[in-house]
């Protein structure tokens, strides 16, 4: 069972690879800088498995979307409800 992943999920994952491709960084990146300019998110959980994560968490604190890059993240987004019931 993938709890976290579903058809809904895609055009949000096309998104940030389009805009990790366009700005020569990897996803994660793209991902947390998203959560770290939300308002709504008081605390981001990084869920480093790996050396590299680690270091992908500390690159984002330097990168800054733009507006239009973040509503180009959020356009695609449905909120589907959780996808594991």
């Amino acid at each position: 069972m993938q709890a976290f992943d579903s058809d809904y999920d895609e055009p949000v994952i096309n998104a940030v690879r389009q805009l990790a491709e366009a700005r020569g960084v990897p996803m994660a990146q793209i991902a947390l800088a998203w959560v770290l300019r939300n308002p709504l998110i008081s605390a981001p959980v990084v869920g480093a498995t790996k050396p590299h994560h680690l270091q992908q968490a500390v690159d984002a604190l330097a990168l800054r979307l733009s507006d239009e890059e973040a509503a180009a993240l959020q356009a695609p987004y449905t909120n589907a409800g959780p996808s594991w019931f």
